[in-house]
Parts: structure tokens; sequence; C-alpha cells
């Protein structure tokens, strides 16, 4: 408590004295060449602000790609911060234990012993969204055709 009554003095006698060097700045007119700074400095950070977003998304892009050869069969949460995954690696199972610190290999199933040998074939067109979309993007070429 002590030492922040002695801060706030010292900033409360710290104050005056930038006020006063603040006022015995001239006020500088804003020029166009300024603006003109200001502006290529904003367009160069923002250029280079959307080449790392690009680069990002095709190193991240190059990932997604081996997806087919690995996949998750299912899940149960055992509590707050532990769960069980199945995951399918090519013709392996895995059954991993999953918690905040570390992933542990409960165990691996192989041929006969996996679970859920079938992969899923999802039909995007039978969903109701897709056919409502369908219909949309027909009934939006019909106008513009017409």
């Amino acid at each position: 408590m002590r030492i922040r009554t002695i801060v706030y003095g010292l900033l409360l006698c710290w104050m005056p004295m930038c006020l006063a060097e603040a006022e015995k700045q001239p006020l500088k007119a804003l020029s166009y060449g300024n603006m003109l700074n200001w502006l290529v400095g904003l367009l160069l950070v923002l250029g280079i602000f959307f080449l790392c977003v690009w680069s990002m998304r095709k190193v991240n892009g190059l990932v997604v790609n081996n997806a087919d050869k690995m996949r998750v069969v299912g899940g149960l949460s055992l509590g707050m911060r532990e769960k069980v995954v199945l995951l399918q690696v090519g013709k392996k199972q895995l059954l991993l234990g999953v918690t905040p610190g570390r992933i542990d290999t409960l165990h691996v199933l192989e041929g006969e012993d996996c679970l859920n040998t079938e992969t899923p074939q999802v039909n995007i067109a039978e969903s109701g969204f897709a056919k409502h979309l369908l219909q949309a993007i027909q009934a939006r070429k019909g106008r513009v055709d017409a």
C-alpha cells in the first residue's frame, strides 16, 4: 500500500513536466507527402500480411492431401479432459488414450480384429441443404439465361 502511494505521487509530479514539454513542441501541418508515406507503409504491411496468409494456406493444403490415409473412426469421452479415440491408419486401427499431457497407444487392431472396416461414403447430393442449394443455383441460372 505504501509503495502504491509513492508510485502515484511520482506520477503526479512527473505529469506536469510532460505536459509542459508537449506544449513547447510546435504542431506540424499534415502534408500530402506524410499521407503518402503512411499509405505506402500500410499497403506494404497489408501485402506482407496477405502473403503470409496465402503461404500458410498453401502449406496447410499440402498436409490435408494425406487425410484419406488416416481418419478418426470414433471416440469416447471418459471425463472432462480424457478421451479414448479409435483411429484408422491404412489397414490398422489404433485405440488411443488422449489426455492434455500425452497420447498413449492402448491397443492395435489389425486384419480381422478391426472394429469398423467399411469406409462411410457420404453422398452430399442426398442431404436437404444440398438439394435446396442445387435448386437455387438452377433457378438463378434459369433467370440469367432467359
